[in-house]
């Protein structure tokens, strides 16, 4: 697998497009951290650490409206193994009126995009996620 983020948004998009609750991802620090800012931003439920036949898992509960329809529209990958974006603070953009966000990785740790526009700190774009 080259680009393990890349898998775990597929997952979720895959899990989503047929109504799943849940989804298990292979555990790793930065899709961890990945999922608490989506938790955090209220695109995802609740999420957990999960040992399974001696491999680690992220258990990432999703979330629907009323509808039935995902919270999530899109989640899309900006940086890529191949071709990496980064951004200075002033450069960072504000995602589709607020409603979305941009993960991105800087010195300080992963940040949306409004936490280091603010911080006023740049780095490389994971995601943006509507």
């Amino acid at each position: 697998m080259t680009d393990p983020i890349t898998d775990m948004f597929n997952r979720i998009r895959n899990a989503q497009a047929v109504s799943k609750e849940e989804v298990l991802v292979p555990f790793s620090n930065i899709k961890f951290q990945i999922a608490s800012i989506l938790k955090k931003e209220g695109f995802i439920g609740e999420i957990k650490k999960r040992k399974q036949n001696n491999k680690k898992n992220i258990s990432i509960d999703l979330k629907y409206d009323k509808k039935g329809v995902p919270v999530t529209s899109q989640i899309k990958r900006i940086s890529k193994p191949g071709q990496r974006i980064y951004l200075k603070s002033d450069q960072i953009k504000v995602i589709k009126g607020r409603s979305g966000i941009s993960i991105i990785s800087t010195p300080e740790g992963l940040l949306t995009g409004r936490e280091a526009k603010k911080r006023g700190i740049g780095g490389e774009v994971i995601a943006e996620v509507l």
